[in-house]
């Protein structure tokens, strides 16, 4: 492996704000939609269960094309394959919003996850490039104000625009940004010499889209079917199984070029730091899933306070990206990112203190903890993760990464959901158990208004606060799980190498 001397890049500001228009397009999509669900369920005529299909089509195909990220950018360049995903997702953001059923709805969300699954690694992978290899910390921290400020402006913007405007806009909000993106893509990017046109693996292929595909399914629809006692549930992970194995089987036996190249896997700080970014996903992802439904349903927060509530979280992630980039040169940088796992779990167990008499402040709080403790492994992570992968798969590599990320929170979500109403029932049955006409406790003056034993109504009012008594409990446990997984982390630290930072492997021997 030799590296190049960096050739200066002209209009490198123009590119970069260019790219993160589309970094900050394709995370506030991720989010936004959320808000704006049960309008869409009233407008359409759907039931919950089929208008969730607009988040899962979207999540499905983005999960199946990110890996092939890597082998189209390398076939046909960088600039063709990033104009062709921001022009698509444009054009599925136009369609989306005009769509008149929910069939429609779900078959141009699909296109949208196809177009806007290769933005995120496109827009990394062309940073690294453009910018010299001192400069590439700073870079990393540009990028990961992009991706942290679209998923936290998302619940607040869509709450927003569904309030005072349609739901409608939380896709045609969409346009001029992929409109002035395209234009600085075309106008100020160069096309890549430097392309690899290596043979397309598609047994490779076939067997990922289906294992990822499967599995997405499975977390998406395995709480509402009752898991594993569901026939669907099961062929789903049959099918996700098999492919899974036959892609790692298939990986690492071919003779050929294979869909995952396997110089990825030789990188021990690759592989650590995906795992290290899977674990970040969750927790982020998780966290943010949690808390909205937390604020709205226990808490009756109105959708646009809970969007502004939860917005420091991304101030704190922006502050940490700045202070980390020009330490990285000047501290181990897994010192850097220990700390911020530390003090993500330290918001974490914040957040466990949580009650239902809390204001603001104890959300606002542990919102910026967590921020600056996630924003702190962010642009570290990068370098060390991506340090020893030649230009040749730097596209794949961090295509891989993006993947990690994105099922980091999707499990996420579908375990502490499940976690979440399996806790609440628990907690429910244990608190009912002293609600009983012969315990003195139950009864007034201990019991007031408008709860009570003796009529219908005043059941129901009990019935409803045990309830919501037992769901803040179960949310408490899940905060605290994900404290354990923040903790869980520290050891993968272990198996980083080259701590001080060197920069990105500017070329391999091509």
């Amino acid at each position: 492996m030799r590296g190049d001397a960096f050739t200066p890049v002209p209009d490198r500001g123009m590119i970069t704000i260019s790219i993160m228009l589309a970094n900050i397009m394709q995370g506030l999509d991720n989010t936004i939609l959320n808000v704006a669900l049960p309008h869409i369920q009233g407008s359409l005529s759907a039931s919950l269960d089929q208008v969730a299909w607009a988040l899962t089509s979207y999540i499905v195909c983005s999960a199946i094309m990110m890996p092939l990220t890597g082998w189209l950018a390398g076939r046909f360049g960088i600039k063709h394959i990033f104009l062709a995903s921001i022009i698509g997702f444009t054009i599925a953001s136009a369609l989306c919003g005009a769509a008149t059923s929910l069939g429609e709805l779900v078959a141009f969300r699909a296109l949208q996850g196809v177009a806007g699954a290769g933005l995120i690694p496109l827009s990394q992978a062309t940073l690294l490039q453009i910018n010299p290899p001192e400069r590439h910390g700073h870079a990393m921290a540009v990028f990961g104000v992009g991706t942290i400020c679209g998923p936290i402006m998302g619940p607040a913007l869509g709450g927003w625009l569904t309030q005072e405007h349609s739901w409608r806009w939380v896709f045609y909000i969409n346009l001029p940004i992929g409109l002035l993106c395209t234009l600085g893509l075309l106008v100020f990017i160069r096309h890549s010499r430097s392309i690899h046109r290596e043979p397309f693996d598609v047994v490779g292929f076939l067997a990922l889209s289906l294992g990822i595909g499967a599995l997405q399914l499975l977390l998406d629809r395995g709480e509402l079917k009752d898991w594993f006692n569901s026939s669907e549930i099961w062929i789903e992970a049959t099918i996700a199984g098999l492919g899974l194995y036959l892609f790692s089987v298939h990986t690492v036996t071919t003779d050929g070029p294979s869909f995952l190249n396997r110089d990825l896997l030789k990188s021990t700080n690759f592989t650590a730091g995906t795992v290290l970014m899977f674990a970040g996903g969750l927790i982020m992802t998780g966290t943010l899933a949690l808390l909205s439904t937390m604020l709205q349903n226990l808490m009756a927060y109105p959708a646009m306070t809970t969007g502004f509530v939860t917005m420091p979280r991304g101030l704190g992630a922006m502050a940490a990206m700045f202070i980390v980039a020009p330490l990285i040169i000047r501290v181990d940088n897994r010192l850097i990112i220990g700390f911020g796992f530390l003090l993500t779990a330290l918001s974490m167990w914040q957040m466990s203190q949580f009650s239902l008499q809390m204001g603001m402040a104890p959300v606002i709080i542990s919102g910026l903890l967590q921020g600056f403790g996630l924003g702190c492994t962010q642009v570290p992570l990068n370098i060390l993760a991506l340090s020893t992968l030649p230009r040749h798969i730097l596209t794949q590599g961090t295509a891989i990464r993006s993947l990690m990320r994105n099922l980091g929170g999707s499990i996420g979500i579908s375990v502490l959901v499940a976690n979440l109403a399996e806790k609440t029932q628990i907690v429910h049955s244990h608190l009912v158990e002293g609600l009983r006409p012969d315990n003195p406790l139950a009864q007034a003056p201990y019991l007031a208004a408008p709860y009570s034993l003796s009529t219908p109504g005043g059941i129901a009012a009990l019935n409803a606060e045990v309830t919501r008594q037992a769901a803040m409990v179960a949310y408490i446990d899940n905060f605290r799980l994900m404290m354990l997984i923040a903790l869980a982390t520290l050891p993968v630290l272990l198996l980083l190498r080259g701590g001080r930072h060197r920069p990105l492997t500017a070329a391999a021997d091509d």
